[in-house]
């Protein structure tokens, strides 16, 4: 059987091994997009693979390739977002920003 601590120490370096792993074969753009996603939209959004929304009306990032071609996005994103819904800022994205957030939502699927 094993000791509890040495199975705390692997799940610990196989959880930084999966991170760095992940970090380490993403694009320069996704690690761009995925830094504006932190900043402007992880407050309501989830924008990883396994956490909720910290706001329940927020769709999970992971989740919005399932309701939008990704590609369709660009448009919105360049002339703003309007969901219906107050607590949704309007964003305007810049050509770059809106490559590097695509980029980003792309490596979520």
């Amino acid at each position: 059987m094993a000791h509890p601590a040495l199975l705390t120490v692997a799940l610990i370096l196989f959880a930084v091994t999966s991170t760095v792993t992940t970090v380490l074969a993403a694009s320069p753009a996704e690690m761009r997009g995925r830094a504006f996603a932190q900043t402007n939209c992880a407050r309501c959004h989830s924008i990883d693979r396994h956490t909720q929304s910290p706001l329940a009306i927020a769709p999970p990032f992971r989740t919005l390739h399932t309701k939008y071609p990704i590609e369709s996005l660009a448009e919105s994103l360049a002339e703003g977002i309007d969901t219906g819904h107050p607590t949704m800022p309007m964003f305007t994205l810049e050509p770059d920003q809106i490559n590097d957030l695509l980029a980003f939502l792309k490596s979520l699927k």
